[in-house]
């Protein structure tokens, strides 16, 4: 049995970076019916951006935290914790103005915490976060991939591997804003590519 853990993160809850996921999902469920699901929504409900209380709550010592501090931290160890607990991870990502959106870098922000879930050693950062897949479901207006406009993918791969996840497939579906005709089609090979990885 595996935990899949579900991040979306579209403003809008009928988003299509949403719908992509939970077809992917449901798809893979269908496949795995053994497999539990953890789902978070931080378009729904975001995580508060960084500041200067959270980061130094982040490298004050466990034992030296404030109440406060402490309060801050648990919830970073949480989104963490669901992490680590996953063996798969799948992200729907919209494109907002040309980058990912402020709330799923928020997210990213909460797990990215040095001797947790990264390390820096000699030979440079080492993630720490194993033995992972990750899927992202990228939905886009326009038409981006393979061009230098998309700095989603290349953003989202350095992010993951960072953490030590390496093991990652993009499912796109682009120009999705530029008429029906092209709408339907793009939603139609998404729904194909989604149908090959999830079984």
């Amino acid at each position: 049995m595996k935990t899949i853990l579900q991040i979306n993160s579209s403003a809008r809850s009928n988003g299509n970076a949403n719908a992509l996921a939970d077809q992917f999902v449901g798809e893979w469920l269908t496949t795995h019916a053994q497999d539990k699901l953890v789902k978070r929504d931080v378009g729904a409900n975001p995580l508060p951006h960084l500041s200067e209380e959270l980061i130094g709550a982040f490298f004050t010592p466990a034992d030296q935290r404030t109440a406060e501090q402490a309060a801050l931290v648990q919830r970073s160890d949480q989104l963490i914790a669901e992490l680590q607990a996953a063996d798969v991870l799948v992200l729907g990502v919209p494109m907002y103005n040309f980058g990912i959106p402020s709330t799923l870098k928020s997210y990213f922000d909460h797990i990215a915490r040095a001797g947790v879930t990264f390390r820096y050693t000699a030979n440079g950062p080492e993630g720490l976060v194993k033995g992972k897949q990750a899927y992202v479901l990228a939905a886009r207006g326009g038409l981006y991939q393979g061009t230098p406009k998309d700095s989603q993918t290349t953003y989202l791969r350095d992010f993951l591997a960072f953490i030590g996840i390496d093991d990652v497939e993009f499912v796109y579906a682009e120009g999705l804003n530029m008429g029906a005709e092209q709408h339907d089609q793009a939603q139609a090979a998404a729904q194909q590519r989604i149908a090959e990885l999830a079984h």
